[in-house]
């Protein structure tokens, strides 16, 4: 009911005053401040917590931290160092407010989808404005912010070692420790093979918190048991190829220590799990999770002494992902990174803001994370699937026309990129990517078989497909805007 209120009186409050006192910022945005409390401003370098709500002009909310009960916080930076519309306009009117001043920002969506307006949703029409009520909560140096965060945070780890300790107890578990702090212990034992890194594993599992909440499973009983909702999900071993970061750390320790049809139970501290990112509402940042695990199969990788190739046979080892191409547009919720790798020890690429646009290569998710293209800059990675929103199923359409034009080089297919457009492109060939400058060109091996293709190109919507590729072949492909 608080909510309710807080929500009526802001909307009475613009309903009363936006079209009087209007000012006019910098980058463009209209603003009305509603107070002018004595006090400190805001400066370049504070950090900000304040409460929001987000509205269009018809006072649908789209988002509020009344709703959420999570504040936003942010650091002021120089305005002239951003280039985002909507940052540009922020930063440029924070500093004329002090703690609990409230302000309306009238941000043009014109503006904000100028150059992708077809990803513009129905409830911002052209002419129509992303409103911010804003409120001030707090004004501190950085600092006082960084010196705030790092108490609380250790606050939170010592919290997370007496969290473990009373959960191992109260569950009767007897483990080894490792040397990283892996705690785990081996259910079933058999007499066959470990796996050596760069192995592929095939891994049934079932992953929940110290409250005992299960948060994911690979097996469908346990997941309709725990009521997951996992729409799409196909249950069935995850696949990986160990020792190379596609999975957390505790993972990747943990599976090289058990034989082949073994199963154990993992007490994976949150240092070689997900660290202080949080994963949705199930995994609070600094969370210690607990994984039951069954190896169900090892696929040798590349060994010394095995590496002969007859016919192309054993020129690329499993696929870390395999990842069926069955694309979606999609939006994200809230600021998140656009990494290398599925996991949260992937090389950022990019951070994304709140609502930027994407196309998901799969809704199947890879460890948590969707593979996926930033349409505005065409940048390719993985990102954490519980910040996006699927929307509407995309086309998968021919990415080109590749032309075989000889035998290639090896015994490995051959591609020729010809890039004749104004603008850089990058195709992506299965779980290769491969970046071509405008107007210029570039031969690049590939691996054989069947696999899907996707060009990218910055504010350009891709284009996806499959192609087959044959060993000894040299293909060319084409693109042009």
């Amino acid at each position: 009911m608080k909510y309710i209120l807080l929500i009526a009186a802001l909307a009475f409050v613009v309903d009363a005053n936006a079209q009087t006192g209007l000012q006019q910022a910098p980058g463009g945005a209209a603003f009305q401040l509603f107070t002018h409390n004595a006090g400190d401003k805001v400066k370049v370098n504070d950090v900000v917590t304040f409460d929001f709500v987000q509205k269009t002009d018809k006072d649908s909310v789209l988002m509020s931290s009344y709703g959420t009960g999570k504040k936003a916080q942010v650091q002021i930076v120089d305005p002239k160092g951003v280039t985002d519309m909507v940052e540009i306009n922020l930063m440029e009117i924070f500093p004329l407010l002090a703690v609990n001043d409230s302000v309306l920002i009238k941000l043009p969506t014109d503006s904000i989808f100028k150059g992708h307006d077809d990803q513009r949703p129905p409830f911002f029409p052209k002419g129509s404005n992303l409103n911010f009520v804003i409120k001030i909560d707090r004004i501190q140096s950085l600092e006082e912010a960084m010196a705030e965060h790092k108490a609380e945070e250790e606050k939170i780890k010592t919290a997370e070692l007496t969290d473990a300790a009373n959960y191992i107890v109260s569950h009767k578990l007897v483990l080894k420790t490792t040397a990283s702090g892996l705690k785990y212990v081996v259910t079933k034992s058999t007499l066959k093979q470990k796996p050596l890194k760069g192995d592929t594993l095939q891994v049934n599992y079932t992953g929940r918190t110290l409250d005992d909440k299960v948060f994911d499973s690979s097996i469908e009983s346990v997941a309709k048991a725990a009521a997951l909702n996992q729409p799409g999900r196909t249950y069935e071993p995850i696949q990986f190829v160990v020792g190379t970061g596609g999975v957390i750390p505790g993972w990747d320790e943990g599976l090289l220590l058990l034989n082949e049809g073994e199963k154990a139970t993992l007490v994976i501290p949150s240092s070689l799990a997900y660290g202080a990112q949080p994963q949705g509402d199930a995994i609070k940042p600094y969370s210690t999770l607990v994984f039951d695990v069954e190896l169900v199969k090892i696929k040798p990788g590349p060994r010394a002494g095995n590496l002969a190739k007859t016919d192309g046979a054993g020129e690329n080892p499993p696929s870390v992902h395999e990842l069926i191409l069955d694309p979606y547009f999609g939006l994200t919720s809230k600021i998140t990174f656009l990494r290398s790798t599925p996991s949260y020890q992937g090389k950022v690429v990019k951070q994304l803001p709140v609502n930027t646009s994407l196309y998901v290569l799969s809704n199947s998710a890879v460890t948590g994370f969707y593979k996926a293209v930033e349409i505005k800059t065409g940048k390719t990675g993985w990102v954490n699937k519980t910040v996006v929103k699927l929307n509407e199923k995309a086309k998968g359409d021919a990415a080109g026309d590749f032309k075989k034009i000889g035998a290639s080089a090896t015994s490995a297919p051959e591609l020729v990129i010809k890039n004749s457009s104004s603008a850089g492109i990058t195709l992506i060939v299965g779980e290769e990517s491969f970046a071509v400058a405008a107007n210029s060109s570039r031969t690049v091996s590939v691996g054989k078989g069947k696999k899907y293709v996707v060009v990218a190109s910055p504010g350009l919507t891709p284009k996806s497909g499959y192609q087959e590729f044959v060993s000894h072949e040299k293909y060319e492909w084409q693109y042009s805007n």
